[in-house]
């Protein structure tokens, strides 16, 4: 297990206390987005190279990629150093992140519960109850739905790998060591011991095409080289356990003492005087409306003001 976040200081306090020894490492989103902020230049190749360079298999794909990252911007490269590469780029990572390079599910939550938020305690649990019984109904009935080995996911990639590994070429040294060689390169692929040098199979734990190919060669299934947790008998059992309705309030039993327990709100920050402001986001309709168009109080225009009107009247 390890924690993947966007480095802010606060989440690594607290992740430190609820899950002491946790290694902790960092959205690579989030670091792209820094990158773009602190540095104004390449931008376009910059991006490329970079997400290419933390997703790179092998030690060699990450030098190279690194050097041309160098050439475009050193400083770039200094700011990732300082990071510590272990923490962006899985192959130095000493757990196993296989794809999960982003804190991307965070944000799909934050973003459905963005007005569930403002609700008193028992009415937002309450919808995240709701909302977890849904989901858990939906990718339950989804997981029936499969009828592969592998969940879907895992399965079209499995598809991928094994449309690319009919483009390779198979020589067999023993029973289970195979070289494949792959245009102007060559990997070697040991069966026996899991183990290929694209080092793609190590990360994924998903047959690579390189092990496709040999697999193929020796007439052998797939099925052994899978990790266990993306076969479709496993995706059941996560969803196997209901998340259970809530009886009406009125069939509540609650205990005396919680009843009699007053909850101050907390201490924090002194709330300025007046009403907040909440911000209301503009219908695309109201966008396009004349009531939030610029007009110009010299020729009643729009898209421009009263400076920069092209029909004012000239400066004797």
């Amino acid at each position: 297990m390890c924690v993947v976040s966007d480095r802010n200081e606060s989440i690594l306090k607290v992740t430190s206390i609820v899950y002491p020894g946790m290694l902790h490492y960092s959205c690579m989103w989030h670091i792209w987005t820094n990158i773009r902020a602190k540095f104004k230049k390449g931008h376009l190749k910059l991006s490329e190279l970079y997400f290419a360079t933390a997703r790179s298999y092998t030690l060699d794909e990450f030098n190279e990629r690194m050097s041309k990252i160098e050439e475009i911007e050193p400083r770039v490269k200094a700011y990732l150093y300082d990071i510590r590469y272990h923490r962006w780029y899985r192959v130095h990572a000493t757990v196993n992140r296989t794809w999960t390079m982003t804190s991307n599910i965070a944000k799909s939550l934050n973003a459905v519960t963005k007005y569930a938020r403002e609700l008193q305690i028992v009415e937002l649990l309450e919808y995240m109850r709701t909302l977890l019984e849904r989901w858990t109904k939906e990718k339950l009935l989804k997981a029936k739905g499969t009828f592969t080995y592998l969940g879907y996911k895992f399965n079209k990639e499995l598809d991928d790998n094994s449309t690319l590994s009919h483009k390779l070429r198979v020589r067999a040294s023993t029973d289970y060591i195979h070289t494949v060689i792959d245009g102007m390169r060559r990997y070697i692929v040991c069966l026996e011991n899991k183990k290929y040098s694209c080092e793609q199979f190590q990360l994924d734990e998903l047959p690579c095409p390189h092990a496709l190919a040999a697999l193929r060669q020796r007439d052998e299934s797939f099925k052994e080289y899978c990790s266990l947790y993306y076969i479709r008998a496993n995706f059941l059992r996560t969803y196997e356990i209901p998340v259970n309705p809530l009886p009406d309030k009125s069939k509540w039993n609650v205990p005396q003492h919680i009843i009699e327990e007053v909850v101050n709100p907390p201490k924090g920050r002194k709330r300025q005087p007046g009403r907040p402001q909440k911000e209301r986001y503009k219908t695309y309709d109201e966008i396009n409306s004349k009531k939030y168009k610029v007009s110009c109080g010299n020729c009643g225009g729009e898209g421009h003001n009263k400076r920069s009107c092209k029909n004012a009247p000239k400066k004797k």
